[in-house]
């Protein structure tokens, strides 16, 4: 047996090791945080930090806490001894001591002293609201529910489906009234991507109880599988009568519903009416006119509360498709009250369908209960109403009033986080600072963002305001010495470019997605080779398109090349810069007749193209009357788009 002072010994050599191992194996971490090429007006003070050997180590600690590997997520942490951020370091050093490799949470008591003592130490701040996230996962799991109880009190942000899941268990294990707490799921679980072990021991433990019957576990379950999720499903819900239907019209909803047309009599009134609902929404996906009438079949049937949010909201979407506007008010009026109140589009077709039928007054109150929402419906519903879309009075702040926010420490650790391109943490630095502040000093804190060049800062705490605004700051402009004379050059429209870069990167100069797109613009490398051949820029190598100046100017002249390919349309235009030219043709085809671009843009197959659209077009609006300081028509700028058969392009 070594001694206590052997021990210490090789504690240090393993620790020096871990230190040199870590140091090397940090060039590709080096690599990721170098700055990227700006213009030098443009050189933010989070460029000017400088990454030190520990700022990599700490990288280090961090991804070894993302594998929840505890020996070297222990190792790194040992040498990070008055790092700065000394709550990240004990933060890293005891998470994976909670989770096990495949991020479940292990359920057992090891860490519970250090959790306690973390959140102690800490409280208040962000991270010890992360820490107790986590923490109730555990407690959760092992179902110590005076425990969770207690700190599910004190969770601020309670943003997490498992820990509201496990909330529920806990009162169903207390005795409280099953029935009602069936009713409080049904804002929970809408999305199976997040249900996790808590939800799916939730449902069941509802029905055992008698609070939920076996009909809407099915239905929750069969959520489950609309998305794949096939074993989720059974534990959810069980066998579902109408299991095959669902994966057959997940592959071939066509031949589903003629077969499914010839077979349905042989299923009760019930799992005929799911069945319809099912297939409607995989038809209504592949733009196929018959979803309409899959959807009339089951709207005959009943049993709305029984299809999925996905299914309820495409049912919608396959009404707007056929201008069949019974469809489109009978499927809002059917919605899940949750599902309805979480997306604005809902109450806006919702007034146009009453309008259809002549209830104007009726469709007025609707419109009037999104007019005053900053987003694409909200401006949509002010048309209708005959009101401006202007950008709203601006409400300046004093230089004091910004000064003061430098020395805010969410905001000094958030800077510093960027700088080490850690955006998640930077993120929720800066995020937390913002809690509670008043209009203006959001501004004020917008107003300092834009002073040290964190665009993406600038946007999002200047979105937070409810009555003061600044849409300056909303909708910035940087880079407009470069991006200005590249539109000009080629025509075009200023006001859109920038509505697409704000979706695009939030002006995050190195913003890099999982697929390979990169820069201001984030485009993709082939497109940047193409675009670059066709304009006649010599010498392009893909390392380029860190530059501003090269990122912009490919950027610009692709979309313009989309545009030019696709009519005019800058409906079309957005599609195809997020999901291709050839997918925004082949949605136009699909049409049956000139449809209006708000229905095209809402019934995008693609979830995230379709809110890509409506979010450049929305942005594209709000920046001209920003830039123009006139009254902007969205309807116009949408404008109308028909049937056209899709041929070929050569652009990637």
């Amino acid at each position: 047996m070594k001694s206590a002072v052997q021990k210490s010994k090789y504690q240090r050599i393993a620790g020096a090791l871990i230190l040199g191992l870590a140091l090397a194996a940090n060039s590709a971490f080096a690599e990721k945080i170098k700055k990227p090429k700006l213009p030098k007006s443009y050189e933010s003070k989070v460029a000017s930090i400088e990454i030190t050997d520990a700022d990599r180590m700490f990288i280090d600690l961090r991804e070894a806490a993302k594998k929840n590997d505890v020996f070297r997520a222990q190792q790194l942490a040992s040498n990070l001894v008055n790092y700065p951020f000394d709550d990240y370091v004990a933060y890293f050093r005891i998470k994976p001591q909670m989770f096990d490799s495949a991020g479940g949470p292990r359920g057992d008591y090891s860490a519970d002293a250090q959790v306690v003592a973390f959140l102690n130490q800490y409280q208040g701040t962000a991270l010890a609201d992360r820490m107790r996230n986590d923490w109730l996962l555990v407690l959760g799991k092992r179902k110590d529910w005076a425990r969770f109880d207690s700190e599910y009190a004190k969770f601020v942000l309670d943003d997490d489906t498992q820990v509201k899941c496990y909330s529920l268990l806990s009162k169903l294990s207390q005795g409280e009234n099953p029935t009602k707490l069936a009713i409080d799921s049904r804002s929970v679980l809408l999305d199976p991507s997040y249900f996790g072990q808590a939800c799916q021991e939730l449902v069941p433990s509802l029905v055992a109880a008698g609070g939920m019957t076996p009909s809407e576990a099915k239905a929750i379950g069969r959520a489950a599988s609309e998305k794949g999720f096939d074993t989720m499903a059974r534990r959810l819900g069980g066998e579902d009568p109408i299991t095959e239907i669902v994966k057959a019209a997940k592959a071939d909803p066509a031949k589903t519903y003629r077969d499914f047309s010839q077979s349905a009599s042989r299923y009760s009134k019930e799992n005929q009416a799911v069945a319809w609902g099912v297939i409607g929404q995989f038809l209504a996906k592949k733009l196929d006119p018959k979803a309409d009438d899959a959807y009339r079949f089951q709207q005959e049937l009943g049993y709305n509360e029984l299809l999925s949010a996905e299914s309820q909201e495409w049912k919608v979407r396959a009404g707007l498709r056929a201008k069949d506007w019974t469809l489109v008010k009978n499927a809002i009026e059917g919605m899940n009250p949750v599902v309805r109140g979480r997306d604005p589009a809902w109450t806006y077709w919702y007034g146009r369908a009453l309008k259809v039928e002549g209830q104007d007054a009726k469709a007025k109150e609707s419109f009037e209960l999104i007019e005053n929402q900053y987003n694409f419906y909200g401006q949509l519903a002010r048309e209708e109403l005959g009101k401006s879309n202007q950008a709203p009075a601006r409400t300046k702040v004093g230089d004091q009033e910004i000064d003061t926010m430098a020395s805010r420490k969410g905001f000094i650790r958030g800077e510093r986080l960027y700088a080490m391109n850690l955006r998640f943490e930077g993120n929720r630095e800066w995020n937390w600072e913002l809690r509670n502040m008043t209009d203006k000093q959001l501004l004020a804190a917008s107003e300092y963002a834009k002073r040290i060049h964190l665009y993406d800062r600038v946007v999002n705490t200047a979105d937070r305001t409810k009555e003061e605004h600044d849409f300056s700051l909303r909708y910035p402009t940087p880079f407009r010495d470069e991006l200005s004379p590249i539109a000009r050059q080629i025509d075009l429209n200023l006001a859109w470019a920038y509505g697409l870069i704000r979706q695009e990167s939030r002006f995050i100069i190195n913003a890099s997605s999982s697929v390979g797109a990169s820069g201001l613009m984030q485009v993709m490398p082939n497109t940047a080779k193409y675009v670059a051949k066709k304009i006649g820029m010599t010498n392009y190598t893909n390392d380029k398109l860190s530059d501003t100046n090269t990122n912009l100017t490919l950027g610009s002249n692709y979309l313009n090349m989309v545009l030019i390919d696709l009519d005019g349309s800058w409906v079309l235009a957005s599609a195809a810069y997020n999901a291709g030219p050839s997918r925004s043709k082949l949605w136009r085809e699909k049409l049956t007749s000139p449809t209006e671009g708000a229905i095209f843009a809402e019934t995008i197959p693609f979830t995230e193209t379709r809110v890509y659209v409506k979010n450049v077009l929305s942005n594209a609006n709000y920046y001209s009357s920003v830039m123009h300081g006139k009254e902007q028509s969205l309807k116009q700028r949408l404008g109308t788009i028909a049937p056209k058969t899709a041929t070929q392009t050569e652009l990637p």
